[in-house]
């Protein structure tokens, strides 16, 4: 089953279920309103029993005249009821009088301080949904009337003066089964399942347009996502919404974009390191097949040339087995604190006479005679070696200036750092190649003449080590004019 479905039937069958329990609570509440309402009407209508009553004690103070007196009893009751909307009478016969059963039932139940299970006139006590009408003394004894241990009464008291000397009570209706309050109880009903199928339909509307709203940009983002399992990395999905579903767009895209960039990078890669290996082998097979087939002779110096090649090569695959290592976490690093002043003093005077004999001038600006850090000696000048390399070879430089700032509060990791900045004035780099200079491989000369360009590797070293002692490494603009590598070391 589709997840359009799914959601479209979740949220319907759920509105389904609150919809129906809300119907029947309401028809519950009202019903039980009505009926309630009913009895308070009736006991409202029946006050000026209570006074009639109230009068009957005061003939002799007590309940005499009226014990067993069920016929004038329901007289009483009738006489009140006649006309209103609790008259039974009006579509049944009137009784037939039989003679009272005698007062000994009546004094047995008073001898038990209770009332009395008994018919008003002796016949076949009222249906259960009919009222009940019985007249109790101040002790709750019976006195007269139609009581039924079953029903549950509302009673009324009555008093002469300011005593209470018996109680009017009336059984309390569980149901209505005629008049007008039936009529609109039933009409209510049927209203409330109309509303609620009304109600329904519009929720199937809305559920069925919030499923679709919700699931439209998942079937997007599903389509493209198989697009690129297949390699297909030029697409992007455009939603314009400004929920979770359009942040997962957004990163979306953002993958797409990430992962084109990595493909074109694959593929750069391989298309530097199969020309990096077979430049020099291409080399190695002409000099030693010049040799073999005497076009060359077969002296010293020319297998000295040979020897170089292979030297070369050796070179670029140790560069790049130490690479591999590096981005496999296969580079070990024995740190300790190390006093970075000395460290870069030290390379700057085994690179003295190389320096001297490429024409460059090297300044050294340091901030502190001494200044510590955490890291691997043998790595860092590693680092060093191969940044000063880059200057000789390749920026055509007359100066290079080295300085060592601490920086007490870096910005990038508020804590106490080292700036390391290498500057010379050679011809430099376009700002569009900064970001790209610590990639593998990557020349800003296209021809990648050897000569000119390098192999591409020895910046791709340096940051690997660079992030291995947690600092960074960038590139800028020489306030000398040519090309600034940027180092931040945190201090120890």
């Amino acid at each position: 089953m589709k997840l359009q479905k799914k959601l479209f039937l979740l949220l319907f069958g759920f509105s389904l279920f609150l919809v129906s329990i809300l119907v029947l609570l309401m028809q519950w509440s009202i019903g039980k309103g009505m009926v309630d309402y009913v009895n308070s009407k009736e006991i409202e209508t029946l006050k000026p029993v209570v006074l009639e009553l109230a009068k009957e004690y005061q003939v002799k103070n007590n309940w005499q005249d009226m014990l067993g007196r069920h016929d004038k009893f329901r007289s009483l009751i009738f006489a009140q009821l006649q006309g209103s909307d609790f008259d039974v009478r009006k579509n049944e016969p009137p009784p037939r009088p039989r003679p009272f059963s005698g007062p000994e039932s009546m004094q047995n139940a008073q001898s038990q301080n209770r009332p009395s299970s008994r018919p008003m006139d002796g016949r076949r006590p009222p249906p259960q949904n009919e009222s009940h009408y019985v007249l109790l003394d101040k002790n709750q004894n019976f006195v007269v009337g139609s009581y039924l241990e079953s029903l549950e009464y509302s009673q009324t008291p009555i008093t002469v003066g300011k005593e209470v000397v018996g109680y009017f009570a009336v059984s309390k209706r569980n149901s209505l089964t005629q008049g007008y309050e039936l009529d609109f109880l039933q009409q209510q009903q049927e209203y409330l399942w109309v509303i609620a199928l009304l109600l329904m339909s519009l929720v199937g509307l809305v559920t069925f347009s919030l499923a679709r709203h919700v699931i439209e940009p998942i079937k997007q983002i599903t389509l493209g996502m198989h697009k690129l399992t297949q390699g297909d990395y030029q697409q992007s999905i455009d939603l314009d919404r400004r929920d979770e579903l359009g942040d997962l767009s957004r990163d979306y895209n953002e993958l797409a974009i990430t992962l084109a960039a990595n493909e074109s990078a694959r593929k750069r890669w391989l298309a530097n390191i199969s020309h990096e290996l077979r430049t020099p082998v291409a080399i190695l097979r002409g000099e030693l097949e010049a040799m073999l087939d005497n076009v060359r002779p077969l002296t010293i110096k020319n297998i000295g040339s040979a020897n170089d090649e292979v030297k070369h090569l050796q070179r670029l695959i140790d560069d790049l087995n130490l690479l591999t290592s590096a981005d496999i976490g296969g580079m070990h690093y024995r740190k300790q604190t190390e006093n970075l002043t000395a460290l870069i003093q030290g390379e700057v005077e085994k690179y003295q006479g190389y320096l001297a004999d490429a024409g460059i001038t090297l300044k050294l600006m340091f901030d502190k005679p001494e200044i510590n850090v955490y890291g691997d000696k043998t790595r860092l000048c590693q680092l060093f070696e191969n940044i000063i390399n880059n200057c000789i070879k390749y920026a055509s430089a007359s100066e290079l200036q080295i300085s060592l700032l601490v920086d007490d509060k870096h910005y990038a990791s508020n804590d106490s750092a080292v700036i390391v900045k290498f500057s010379d004035n050679g011809v430099g780099v376009d700002e569009q190649h900064f970001e790209h200079l610590f990639e593998h491989l990557y020349r800003v000369e296209d021809s990648r003449n050897r000569k000119t360009g390098g192999s591409g590797l020895g910046l791709s070293i340096c940051r690997h080590i660079v992030q291995a002692h947690q600092g960074q490494i960038s590139a800028e603009k020489s306030p000398l004019g040519g090309l600034a590598i940027v180092i931040t070391l945190p201090l120890a």
